[in-house]
C-alpha cells in the first residue's frame, strides 16, 4: 500500500529523499519555508572538489522534481510536529495542518553569524567579509576590497563559529577547510598576482580528492598555509585591516595588513531545525536533531515514524547529504 510521507525542507536532502520515495511508490508532500528550493546551495558559485557549478546542480534537482510530479509547497514554515494514533500532524506558521503516515525532517543548517566574533570586526571594518560574501563576489566575477580595488593580499581564517568554546560550538563544521582551499584557488585563478594566506588550527581534508586539492593549492598556486589563530583584527589609519596572529609551527608572532580578511563561517542548526527538534524532544546539545544511533540507526529518531536526513543532524558536505537522504528514503519505504 502507498503511504503518505511529509518532508520538511526542500534543500538537497529533502529533494533527493522526495524523489527516491516517489520512485519507490510512496505519496510525498514537500514543504519549504522559503519561496524557492535549495536556499543554501544557491549562495554558492562553484562546488568542491571538481569546481562544478552550484547552479547546474540546483537546476538538475528542480528538473527531477518536475519529472517526478513533485510540486513543493513554498512559503510554508512548519512550526510544530505532533504524533497521534493515526500518524503525524504538522502545523505551519499560518496554523494550517498536514497529516502523514511518516515525517522526514530535512531542515538543514544556517551559516554562523560572524558578527558574534567581535574580535574580528565583521560588520564593523570594511575589509572583513565572510566566505559567503566572497562567494557572492565570485558570482559577480568582481573581487574587490572596500575601495573597489583588486586586493593584493587576502587572508582566510578557519574555524569561525566552529571548534570554539566562546560561541558554544565545540564541533567541527567539516566543510570549512576544503571550502577555503577551493576559494583560495578560485581567487588565484581570477587574480594570479594576489598573495593568499590561510590561517588554520588543523586542516581536515575529509573527502576523496580533498587532500590532492590542498597540495595543488600549495604547489601550483603558491597559496601559503599558516598554522595559527588570528587573535584580533583592527582598522588601520588608511582603512585597511591589520591582523595579529602567531605562527605556531615557527613559534613567531605575526602582524599582517591584508586587503581582505575572509572569515570561514561554520554551520549551525537552522531555526526550524532547533524548533522542531525541541518540540519532538529530539534535540542534541547544539540544537541539531539527535538520531536513534549514530551508526546503526542514523536516519531514525526515538519517535516512531519520525526520520531525519542531511545537515539538520550535523554538518555535512553535499555528497554526504544526498547519500543520507537516499538512505532515509529507503528506511521510510521499508517501514
Amino acid at each position: 500500500m502507498k503511504k503518505n510521507v511529509l518532508i520538511i525542507g526542500a534543500g538537497p536532502a529533502g529533494i533527493e529523499a522526495a524523489i527516491t520515495l516517489k520512485k519507490l511508490g510512496n505519496g510525498v508532500a514537500l514543504l519549504e519555508k522559503e519561496s524557492q528550493t535549495n536556499t543554501n546551495l544557491r549562495n554558492k558559485m562553484l562546488l568542491f572538489p571538481d569546481f562544478s557549478e552550484a547552479e547546474t546542480l540546483v537546476k538538475d534537482m528542480d528538473k527531477k522534481l518536475v519529472e517526478n510530479n513533485i510540486a513543493p509547497l513554498f512559503n510554508t514554515e512548519v512550526v510544530h510536529l505532533e504524533q497521534k494514533e493515526t500518524g503525524w500532524v504538522a502545523t505551519d506558521a499560518n496554523q494550517k495542518t498536514y497529516s502523514a503516515d511518516a515525517v522526514l525532517v530535512a531542515t538543514g543548517y544556517t551559516p554562523f553569524n560572524a558578527a558574534r566574533k567581535e574580535e574580528y570586526g565583521y560588520g564593523i571594518y570594511n575589509g572583513v567579509i565572510t566566505s559567503l560574501d566572497l562567494e557572492e563576489m565570485f558570482k559577480k566575477n568582481n573581487i574587490a576590497n572596500a575601495f573597489g580595488e583588486n586586493p593584493k593580499k587576502v587572508c582566510f581564517l578557519q574555524c569561525v563559529g566552529s571548534r570554539d568554546e566562546k560561541t558554544g560550538n565545540n564541533y567541527c563544521s567539516k566543510i570549512c577547510c576544503i571550502t577555503a582551499v577551493k576559494q583560495a584557488i578560485e581567487l588565484k585563478k581570477l587574480s594570479p598576482e594576489t598573495e593568499v594566506f590561510i590561517f588554520y588550527m588543523d586542516l581536515r581534508m575529509w573527502g576523496q580528492g580533498y587532500e590532492e586539492l590542498y597540495r595543488e593549492a600549495q604547489e601550483e598556486y603558491g597559496i601559503y598555509f599558516i598554522r595559527g589563530r588570528i587573535s584580533e583584527a583592527a582598522a588601520t589609519f588608511d582603512g585597511k585591516i591589520q591582523i595579529k596572529s602567531e605562527d605556531t609551527l615557527m613559534g613567531l608572532p605575526l602582524k599582517m595588513t591584508p586587503d581582505l580578511l575572509v572569515l570561514m563561517v561554520g554551520m549551525e542548526p537552522a531555526k526550524g531545525t532547533k524548533q522542531l527538534a525541541n518540540c519532538c524532544n529530539c534535540e542534541e546539545e547544539y540544537g541539531f536533531f539527535k538520531t536513534l544511533h549514530p551508526i546503526s540507526a542514523d536516519q531514525k529518531t526515538h519517535k516512531a515514524k519520525l526520520f531525519v536526513a542531511g545537515a539538520c543532524k550535523r554538518p555535512m558536505s553535499i555528497p554526504d547529504v544526498l547519500a543520507d537522504a537516499r538512505a532515509a528514503a529507503i528506511e521510510i519505504s521499508e517501514l
